[in-house]
């Protein structure tokens, strides 16, 4: 997990600095998918429009937000508190450093004369595939902390996560909002985050937490017997 991290964050940088260079192979490439994508949505309005749908409303980045939301409240509800406030980091500074990026970078999307769909702020990365790696690798992580070795249906979720994330890049190609560089950096930065998250739990919240839990059972206050509330004998 760590060399994955190390070995993404140095893809991103190394996108990042062709990008800002303006390296012509990467921008040659750039420009030849999405000319070809483009003229496939032109001709294709049914597909195009079924590419919209996903894109702005499957998997647009507010219902990833919505579903680590929801992750974060049951995670408080258990009483993990460590692994809910380390997930909601992790979401809050992919976002951050997502627009960041954006900022510093300025790299305008494509323009097209006859545009299928529309976006706004500058392109490099995307803003739907990053979020959709965090927010898909991240739900992936809790789950297996939890029913990974009981749950029958694990297989299928990872299986969807990975078809979404791989999806909401193509759309965003497709529709001719993004360069497929944009994409690219997105899912390397994206699953950066995740792994850096997992590496930091690991080493200290999953210790954290566990130290939590035994101070709390230690202030929890004896019952009529002398033992501890909800301690059997």
């Amino acid at each position: 997990m760590r060399s994955s991290a190390v070995v993404s964050g140095a893809l991103v940088v190394l996108l990042l600095v062709l990008v800002a260079v303006g390296w012509p192979p990467l921008l040659d490439l750039d420009r030849s998918v999405a000319d070809a994508l483009h003229r496939s949505a032109l001709a294709e309005p049914g597909f195009t429009h079924a590419n919209r749908i996903l894109t702005d409303w499957v998997w647009d980045p507010w219902t990833m937000r919505a579903l680590i939301t929801a992750t974060v409240l049951v995670l408080w509800w258990r009483r993990e508190r460590w692994l809910a406030l380390w997930v909601t980091t992790a979401t809050l500074l992919a976002s951050g450093g997502q627009q960041g990026l954006k900022a510093a970078v300025g790299r305008p999307r494509p323009g097209w004369p006859d545009p299928v769909d529309s976006a706004q702020y500058a392109a490099f990365p995307s803003g739907h595939a990053m979020t959709g790696t965090v927010g898909c690798g991240l739900l992936l992580w809790v789950l297996a902390l939890h029913w990974r070795e009981t749950w029958r249906g694990w297989s299928v979720l990872a299986v969807a996560a990975l078809v979404s994330v791989l999806g909401v890049g193509w759309t965003r190609i497709y529709l001719g909002v993004h360069w497929l560089s944009d994409v690219v950096a997105g899912w390397l930065l994206g699953w950066c985050v995740v792994a850096v998250s997992i590496v930091t739990y690991r080493r200290y919240g999953a210790v954290w937490q566990e130290n939590a839990a035994r101070s709390a059972d230690r202030a929890e206050p004896p019952g009529a017997d002398g033992s501890r509330m909800g301690e059997t004998t």
